[in-house]
C-alpha cells in the first residue's frame, strides 16, 4: 500500500438475506408488550377482583371494562401500538358480558379457562403431528416467516419438545384455575389468574429463546465446496 492512501474499511455482513435475529430482551419485550404492556394487560383485573370484594358485581364488571377502554383509548392517543391493548380489551369484555348475563363473578374468569385449554390442547396436538406450533410461531415472530428449521433435525426436536413444554405448562396452569373455578373460590380465582398469567409465560419464552439460540449457536455450518 501506497504512503499516505488509507484503505476504507467496509463494514462485516453476513449473507445476502441473513439478517440479524432480534437479541433476547427485545424478543421478550415484543411479546409482553414491555414492562407498561405487563402492567397495562393486569389493571383491568385487578381492578375487578379489587371492586368485586369490595361492593357488588356488575359495578365490578363495568369499572374493568371502563379501564381496558381507558387503556386502550390512551395507547391510541399516543400512537402507541395497541395489540395488547385490544386483547387484553377482547378478553375482559367477553368474560365481563357471560358474568353480567349470569350474575356469578367467577364466569367472569371462565372464557380465559376455556381459552388455555384450547390453546393447551392445540400445542401438544401440534407436538404429536411432528408440527410444533411453537416452531411455526418462531417463523412469524422471529425469523419474518422463513421456516428452515423444517428442514433440521435439531431444530425440529428442539421446537417439538418446547411445544409439549409450552402446552403441559399451560393445562398446568388452566388446571389449578378451573379448580377454584369448580370450587366457587372466586378471590382466589382472580389472584391465581393474576399470579399465572405472564410470569409463567415470560419464563416459558425465555426458555425458548434460550433453547433455539443454544442450537442454533451449536450448528456449525456447512463448509462450502473445495473449501
Amino acid at each position: 500500500m501506497t504512503t499516505g492512501q488509507h484503505r476504507t474499511t467496509e463494514p462485516e455482513t453476513g449473507p445476502p438475506g441473513d439478517e440479524r435475529l432480534p437479541s433476547l430482551a427485545e424478543q421478550m419485550a415484543d411479546q409482553l408488550g414491555g414492562w407498561r404492556g405487563l402492567v397495562e394487560s393486569s389493571i383491568p383485573v385487578v381492578v375487578f377482583v379489587l371492586a368485586n370484594v369490595v361492593g357488588e358485581l356488575r359495578p365490578a364488571v363495568v369499572a374493568s371494562v371502563a379501564v381496558a377502554l381507558l387503556i386502550a383509548g390512551l395507547r391510541l392517543a399516543q400512537r402507541r401500538p395497541v395489540r395488547h391493548a385490544v386483547n387484553g380489551l377482547f378478553g375482559i369484555a367477553v368474560g365481563a358480558a357471560i358474568a353480567w348475563r349470569t350474575g356469578e363473578e367467577r364466569d367472569f374468569y371462565l372464557p380465559g379457562i376455556f381459552y388455555g385449554i384450547g390453546y393447551g390442547l392445540a400445542l401438544l396436538g401440534s407436538a404429536a403431528v411432528r408440527q410444533p406450533l411453537v416452531g411455526w410461531i418462531w417463523s412469524v415472530l422471529v425469523a419474518k416467516g422463513r421456516a428452515e428449521w423444517r428442514d433440521d433435525p435439531r431444530l425440529v426436536r428442539t421446537f417439538t419438545q418446547l411445544t409439549v413444554l409450552w402446552g403441559v405448562v399451560w393445562l398446568a396452569k388452566v388446571g389449578v384455575q378451573a379448580g377454584l373455578y369448580l370450587a366457587h373460590q372466586d378471590t382466589a380465582l382472580g389472584v391465581a389468574r393474576l399470579a399465572l398469567g405472564y410470569p409463567p409465560y415470560a419464563l416459558l419464552l425465555l426458555i425458548t429463546v434460550w433453547a433455539v439460540r443454544r442450537v442454533t449457536r451449536d450448528t456449525a455450518p456447512e463448509p462450502l465446496p473445495g473449501a
